[in-house]
């Protein structure tokens, strides 16, 4: 029988739990692949079983491996089931449409998230029509507090409710918020002027505009525009603003209102923007 641990009254079953642990750590390694003994070491498992638990795991698709046999990846059954996930999401369908008229209008890159802990993942792209992307940044990870997304939807929080990164972030740019008191001011800003600014906190040279979807309480979805700097006049910026919050209200007024979940010291998100 499998071992299982309790784990808040509901019984673990742990080897379960280290495959999901172990396809989590090759997903994340993205394009390096990792060796046996690496991935033994990093979740703290025997490299006996570490072996069997990659066979099988090769010969059912969900982890690849190289012509030598020694370094190991994500395989394609992930990408089945992800994009299994986007085709069944009632959400991101009912946005799809309104993505193509963003992008449309604007001409930049378009992006729908969601939020996951304290990371946002792209569910959704609509490439700028003046520069593609070398690569897809849909079911990529992002931390909230770096990007236009995140930072919209952490503003639907109250501070309390913030993800425990501590007082300290991880910066990915000069201009990414290093402290958590930088954060929160940049969070109080955000609600009064009802999207989020990102000035090249994510990327060098990008500015974006994120904007909470709510139809859920608190929004766990967000879109956002994203924009060279060279391309950024005031005058195009009021119109980023401008065509977003149209395109906002037109995914909210298609896309069922979840429950709101209980919260203390809950805000109304009844704001004209």
């Amino acid at each position: 029988m499998c071992a299982m641990a309790e784990t808040g009254g509901v019984r673990e079953v742990k080897s379960a739990g280290r495959t999901v642990e172990l396809l989590e750590l090759l997903a994340a390694r993205g394009d390096q692949p990792a060796r046996l003994r690496e991935l033994a070491e990093e979740l703290g498992v025997p490299r006996s079983s570490m072996y069997a638990l990659l066979k099988t795991l090769i010969d059912r698709g969900w982890v690849r491996t190289d012509v030598t046999g020694s370094l190991y990846g994500i395989g394609i059954r992930a990408l089945l089931t992800g994009t299994s996930y986007l085709d069944s999401d009632p959400r991101v369908r009912a946005a799809r449409p309104y993505l193509d008229e963003a992008s449309d209008a604007l001409g930049e890159t378009i992006h729908l998230a969601r939020l996951d802990g304290g990371d946002v993942v792209y569910l959704a792209t609509r490439e700028s029509h003046e520069y593609l992307r070398p690569f897809s940044r849909v079911g990529r990870r992002l931390p909230a507090h770096v990007g236009a997304l995140g930072k919209a939807l952490l503003a639907e929080r109250i501070d309390g409710e913030l993800p425990l990164w501590g007082e300290e972030l991880a910066p990915m740019t000069p201009n990414t918020h290093r402290t958590r008191a930088a954060l929160v001011a940049d969070l109080a800003r955000v609600r009064e002027r009802g999207h989020a600014v990102d000035r090249e906190e994510g990327v060098l040279g990008i500015v974006g505009f994120g904007f909470a979807l709510r139809y859920d309480v608190p929004a766990v979805d967000a879109i956002s525009c994203s924009v060279p700097t060279a391309r950024l006049t005031e005058g195009r910026e009021e119109r980023i603003v401008e065509v977003m919050r149209e395109i906002r209200a037109k995914i909210e007024a298609v896309v069922p209102r979840g429950p709101a979940r209980a919260r203390s010291g809950a805000r109304s998100r009844e704001r004209s923007s």
